[in-house]
């Protein structure tokens, strides 16, 4: 296995309305990866659908913007620039964006999962 390096060009954006999704690393790319690596940008009141990844846990790292966690049980949890949240493999998450400006986080998943599933638009950046 030798070092891979990656470009803008190689990434591909996924949409779904007032969401995009930019894989940065993932299988389409780095198929040998342990990890998919994800720029998630929320509009502001967008939210995503609730969800969970069985055998996936995701750490996010929150770049901008503020949002609500919405978890199993009608849990909520206030998230903005700065946080760190890990959710671990089966957890019912989803991501309302309650701010007045895009919510931006860095997903990363492992083991890797393809979102392509869960988008309706997708482009590549090449």
């Amino acid at each position: 296995m030798s070092i891979q390096r990656l470009a803008p060009v190689d990434f591909t954006t996924l949409e779904n309305p007032g969401i995009q999704s930019v894989q940065i690393v993932w299988s389409k790319n780095a198929p040998e990866a342990l990890v998919t690596i994800t720029r998630v940008t929320m509009e502001p009141g967008s939210i995503s659908a609730r969800h969970s990844h069985p055998n996936s846990e995701q750490i996010w790292i929150v770049e901008r913007g503020h949002a609500t966690l919405l978890m199993d049980e009608d849990q909520t949890d206030d998230m903005q620039a700065g946080d760190v949240v890990r959710t671990p493999a089966g957890s019912i998450h989803c991501v309302n964006n309650t701010g007045h400006e895009p919510f931006v986080y860095l997903a990363v998943t492992t083991p890797p999962q393809d979102f392509t599933r869960a988008y309706r638009g997708r482009r590549s950046s090449n």
